[in-house]
């Protein structure tokens, strides 16, 4: 297609980068990617995917001992082995990064498994030569972010959480939004001592007050909380760390999380030498066709600091080869977009939280339910389930669609496509639920909260 080496040299060989060279390639276009670490990104390696094997391994130890209220007898005491679940899982993980590898060699595109950094806006600097492309796409998503303060190189982050070669015996959660409490799940199922510590006045911002408050007490359960809590130091003491908080109190534990956020990986990549606009954060600020000040430089993913959800990254490295080496003209719609946490209960939401609603409408209609799952009425497990739907009182519309609960994430993925489609609550009423079910509890609300 030009003179350059490459139509698109892709730097950063996650889902996003990968989609998009995927999609150039097919159209014609000559693809290069590096990627320094490994191919998959965050989602695959040191996110979603390892994170959700972590959960279902938590969830065995709940079914166990649920088991017992059905009639289940076990006469040795189910042991857990945590080397064998990080040993298992990064088998898998290994498995499906060659599979991203297999996906760009299938479509010819050639990719180097090295650093690189931009000389100019179509020179790249690999480690091992200069490439020159017509167009560069950023897809190097995010990096976990830990604060400076005394003894902060104690901690660790998502990315070694997955191989601790032991299990921690007790373990210090610091964040609030859904690493944190994902992993507080986990490590609390597990067995582990698990404390919680949130500089906010309540957990998950962002989500809806009412599923944020309703888990905040089903946490409380399993995990030791402290709100409006920020640590000031770490010391290490005899192979335990004792942390210290900025309201007098400290506790001593085995491992510190910080799970506070991630922040976009763009440091030291030559965009701020080229003068490409990058934000305080350091996200890379493109317009809606994800490109940036330099005409021929883009990005998208969680280096964008959008929405940063891994089917999010695949829709805009979709929409951005089909713009440049296609005939689209698609624009990237972030409304509705389901998201769900994978915490203890499950939280998944699609649609405006009752906040927007009321921002945004003249009059909304909430529906609420709160109950014990069938499920719980024998194991004896005290875990309410949670479900909410707001509806434009005008239109009849439903605006959003919330639940904490067991298979949250499957029920509110079909509800996301009536969402989607604009379905109204007469709709959901007319539709017959199936008996029994938590997920009919979306069909059957008829009295307004």
């Amino acid at each position: 297609m030009t003179n350059y080496d490459y139509d698109l040299f892709i730097i950063g060989g996650g889902s996003g980068g990968v989609r998009a060279g995927r999609i150039a390639a097919a159209l014609g276009a000559k693809v290069g990617m590096a990627e320094e670490r490994y191919m998959g990104g965050t989602c695959v390696n040191v996110g979603c995917i390892p994170k959700k094997l972590y959960s279902y391994a938590a969830h065995y130890a709940k079914d166990f001992a649920d088991a017992r209220g059905y009639g289940w007898q076990f006469p040795v005491e189910p042991q857990f082995d945590w080397p064998t679940l990080v040993s298992n899982q990064s088998k898998e993980i290994s498995r499906l990064s060659t599979i991203y590898q297999s996906l760009m060699n299938g479509v010819g595109a050639e990719v180097f498994h090295e650093r690189a950094a931009l000389l100019d806006a179509h020179t790249v600097q690999l480690q091992s030569r200069k490439v020159t492309a017509k167009e560069i796409l950023i897809a190097t998503g995010g990096w976990p972010f830990v604060p400076q303060f005394p003894g902060s190189q104690h901690a660790i982050t998502s990315n070694e959480v997955f191989s601790l070669e032991t299990l921690p015996k007790s373990i210090l959660i610091v964040g609030g939004g859904y690493i944190a409490v994902e992993f507080a799940g986990i490590f609390a199922a597990l067995g582990v001592k698990t404390c919680v510590s949130y500089r906010g006045t309540h957990l998950l911002r962002g989500f809806d007050l009412d599923v944020a408050a309703a888990f905040t007490i089903e946490l409380e359960k399993s995990s030791k909380l402290h709100l409006q809590s920020n640590v000031e130091e770490i010391t290490k003491q005899g192979g335990r760390l004792r942390v210290r908080f900025d309201r007098g109190d400290d506790i001593e534990v085995d491992t510190v999380l910080f799970a506070t956020g991630r922040h976009p990986n763009t440091k030291e990549l030559g965009l701020e030498k080229l003068g490409v606009k990058l934000a305080k954060n350091g996200a890379v600020i493109v317009d809606k066709h994800f490109t940036s000040n330099i005409p021929n430089i883009h990005a998208v993913g969680d280096v964008i600091d959008r929405v940063a959800l891994t089917p999010v990254a695949l829709a805009e490295g979709q929409i951005l080869s089909q713009r440049l080496f296609g005939k689209g003209n698609k624009e990237m719609n972030y409304h509705d977009i389901p998201t769900a946490v994978f915490c203890q209960p499950e939280i998944a939401t699609v649609g405006l939280t009752e906040t927007e609603a009321r921002e945004r409408f003249d009059e909304i209609t909430v529906y609420k339910s709160q109950f014990t799952p069938l499920r719980h009425t024998l194991s004896g497990r005290v875990e309410k389930t949670f479900i909410k739907l707001l509806v434009d009182a005008k239109s009849d519309k439903v605006l959003g669609a919330h639940m904490m609960g067991e298979y949250a994430a499957e029920i509110i993925q079909g509800v996301a496509i009536a969402i989607k489609a604009g379905a109204t609550k007469a709709d959901f009423d007319a539709t017959l639920g199936i008996h029994p079910s938590v997920a009919e509890e979306f069909v059957t609300m008829r009295t307004p909260a």
